[in-house]
C-alpha cells in the first residue's frame, strides 16, 4: 500500500510539476503571441496607407450596424443615409462591408462608369442552393459564362419579339381571370370581394409557368411552381446566420433553415427535370414563335452556339431565374397599380376612361391598344417610382481597391442602391410622395436605365433583362380590369382610411391585402 502510495505521490506532484510547466509555456507563448500581433499591426498600419472610407455609424462589436436596421429596411437606409450622407459603410455581422447608395449620381457611377469593378452580385445561401451555384445569370459572378447567358436572355429568351410571341398566352390567362372575375360578381348578387395580390401571383405564376415550361405544373402533393416560388423568395428574404456570421452557421441547421432550403430546392429541381424530360420527348415543331423558354435553352444547348456547353443544371438554373426573377416584382407592381387608383379615385376614373375610349365597342382588349394608352402608362411608371419592388445590389471584385467621391472602397465591398429612396428624393421629384402619374406626360423620363433618378429595374450590364416581358403583362393585367370592371371597398372602409404601408419581404410589397369589390361595366 505504502509503495501505491508513494508512487500516487510522485504522480502528483510530477503532474503539478508538469502542469507548472505547461502554464509558464502557455504564458511565455501568449506573451511572445501577443508582442508579434501588436509589432505586426503596428508595422501594418506605419506601411500601409490609411484607407479614406465613406462616413460610417457607429456600430457595435460582433452585429456591426444590425441593430440600426429595422424590417423596413428601405427606410431604415434611407433614415441613416439622411444622417450620414447619401454614401455611406455599414457593417451587417462579420461580412464584408456593405455600401449604401442613396444618391442618383453615385448610383450611376457604380452602375455605369464604374461597372469594370461592380460587375459582380452578393451570393447567399439561399440562391447558391436554389441555382446550382449560383449558375444563372442574377447572381452569377461577372465572366464568360455570365456574358453569354445574359446574351442568351437579351437575344432569345426575354427580346422584344419572344415577348411579343407570348402575346396569346397572355390573353388566355387574362381572359380566364375576367371570367372567374365576371361569374363572381353575377353570384347572388351580393359583394364579391377579391384578394388582388393573390389574384395577380397566380396570374403572374401562370404567364410565367406557360411561357419559360410550355404549361402550368405541379407536383405529386398538387404543389406548384408559383407555390415554390413563393417559399424561395421568402427564404432568400429570411434572415440567417450563416449569411451574415459564417462561423455560427451551424445554427441555421439547429433552426431548421437549411432543411428547408434544400427541401424546396429539391422539389424545384424535381419539377424542372420532369419539364425537361417531357421536352426532349416531344418532337421538334417548325412553329418557333409558339416555343417556351424550355425548347429554346435545349436548342441552343444541342446546337451548342455561342461556344458554350450548357449542363442540364444550367438550364435548371436559368429557368428557375426566369420564373422567380420575374413572376413576383410584376405582380407586386400591379398590385401597388390598383392600391394606388383605390386612393385616387380621379385617377381611377382618368384611366378608365381613356382605357374604355381606346377599346370603344370591341369585347376584348387588344395589346395593341396599349400604345394608345398614355395615361395608363403614366399610371405603371409613377407606381413603379413610388413603389420601386426591390433594391439594386452589386458586389465589388475581391482584389481590386476602388474610388467613389474621392472615398476608397475596399475589395469585396457589397453595394445596396436604394432605388426606393432615390425614386422619392424631394431634389429629384416634386411632391415624391404623392401618387401623381402626370408627371410622366409628355416626360422622358423612362426606367430603361437611361435616367439616374429612375432606376427601378437597375442600369448597366447588369439590369434586369425581363424589363420588357413585366411591362407589357402590367400594363395589358390593368387595362384589362379597368376596361371591365369598376372597383370599390369592401363595405364598411373607407379611402381616407385605406391602408398603404409596406414591408420588405426582400420585395417591397404592400403590408395589408389588397380587398376590393369588382362591379362589372354597364357597358360590357
Amino acid at each position: 500500500m505504502e509503495s501505491v502510495t508513494t508512487l500516487l505521490d510522485q504522480w502528483y506532484w510530477h503532474g503539478i510539476q508538469a502542469t507548472t510547466l505547461f502554464n509558464h509555456t502557455m504564458i511565455i507563448s501568449s506573451l511572445l503571441l501577443i508582442f508579434f500581433s501588436v509589432l505586426f499591426y503596428k508595422l501594418n498600419t506605419t506601411t500601409a496607407p490609411k484607407l479614406n472610407l465613406p462616413p460610417s455609424p457607429p456600430k457595435l462589436p460582433i452585429i456591426g450596424n444590425i441593430h440600426q436596421l429595422g424590417t423596413h429596411l428601405h427606410r431604415s437606409l434611407q433614415g441613416l443615409s439622411d444622417k450620414y450622407g447619401p454614401l455611406i459603410l455599414i457593417y451587417m455581422g462579420s461580412n464584408s462591408p456593405t455600401l449604401i447608395v442613396s444618391s442618383p449620381e453615385i448610383a450611376r457611377e457604380i452602375m455605369k462608369s464604374h461597372d469594370s469593378v461592380f460587375q459582380n452580385r452578393p451570393q447567399v445561401m439561399a440562391a447558391d442552393v436554389l441555382f446550382y451555384g449560383c449558375s444563372d445569370v442574377a447572381f452569377s459572378p461577372y465572366g464568360e459564362y455570365w456574358r453569354q447567358m445574359k446574351k442568351i436572355c437579351v437575344l432569345e429568351l426575354l427580346s422584344l419579339r419572344r415577348v411579343q410571341a407570348f402575346q396569346f398566352l397572355r390573353e388566355e390567362e387574362v381572359a380566364l381571370m375576367v371570367e372567374e372575375i365576371r361569374r363572381g360578381c353575377k353570384e347572388d348578387g351580393a359583394d364579391h370581394v377579391l384578394d388582388l395580390g393573390e389574384m395577380f401571383t397566380t396570374l403572374s405564376n401562370n404567364i410565367g409557368s406557360r411561357s419559360a415550361l410550355g404549361r402550368k405544373y405541379e407536383d405529386g402533393n398538387n404543389v406548384s411552381f408559383g407555390d415554390l416560388s413563393k417559399k424561395a423568395m421568402e427564404l432568400m428574404g429570411t434572415f440567417n446566420f450563416g449569411d451574415f456570421f459564417p462561423y455560427l452557421r451551424w445554427i441555421d441547421v439547429v433552426t431548421g433553415y437549411n432543411a428547408k432550403v434544400r427541401n424546396t430546392a429539391k422539389a424545384f429541381h424535381a419539377l424542372l427535370d420532369q419539364v425537361i424530360d417531357e421536352h426532349q420527348q416531344q418532337s421538334s415543331t417548325d412553329q418557333s414563335d409558339k416555343k417556351d423558354l424550355v425548347d429554346i435553352l435545349l436548342q441552343i444547348q444541342k446546337e451548342g452556339q455561342l461556344g458554350i456547353n450548357l449542363t442540364r443544371e444550367n438550364l435548371k438554373a436559368i429557368l428557375l431565374d426566369m420564373f422567380i426573377g420575374g413572376t413576383d416584382t410584376t405582380a407586386t407592381t400591379m398590385e401597388w397599380a390598383m392600391a394606388e387608383l383605390v386612393k385616387n379615385p380621379s385617377k381611377m376614373k382618368m384611366v378608365q376612361e381613356e382605357v374604355r375610349r381606346v377599346v370603344g365597342n370591341k369585347r376584348e382588349v387588344d395589346e395593341a391598344d396599349i400604345d394608345q394608352m398614355m395615361y395608363l402608362k403614366c399610371i405603371v411608371k409613377e407606381t413603379l417610382r413610388l413603389h420601386a419592388p426591390v433594391m439594386v445590389t452589386r458586389k465589388s471584385w475581391s482584389s481590386v481597391n476602388s474610388k467613389l467621391e474621392g472615398y476608397d472602397i475596399p475589395p469585396k465591398t457589397k453595394v445596396l442602391i436604394n432605388a426606393w429612396a432615390i425614386q422619392r428624393d424631394p431634389k429629384l421629384w416634386e411632391r415624391p410622395e404623392v401618387f401623381v402619374p402626370e408627371r410622366f406626360m409628355n416626360n422622358q423620363v423612362d426606367f430603361k436605365g437611361h435616367h439616374k433618378q429612375f432606376i427601378p429595374f437597375g442600369a448597366g450590364r447588369r439590369g434586369c433583362p425581363g424589363m420588357t416581358f413585366a411591362v407589357v403583362e402590367a400594363e395589358y393585367v390593368l387595362a384589362c380590369l379597368l376596361y371591365w370592371f369598376d372597383w370599390r371597398l369592401p363595405p364598411g372602409e373607407k379611402v381616407e382610411d385605406f391602408d398603404m404601408t409596406d414591408v420588405f419581404k426582400p420585395i417591397i410589397r404592400k403590408r395589408m391585402p389588397l380587398r376590393l369589390v369588382p362591379v362589372l361595366h354597364s357597358t360590357c
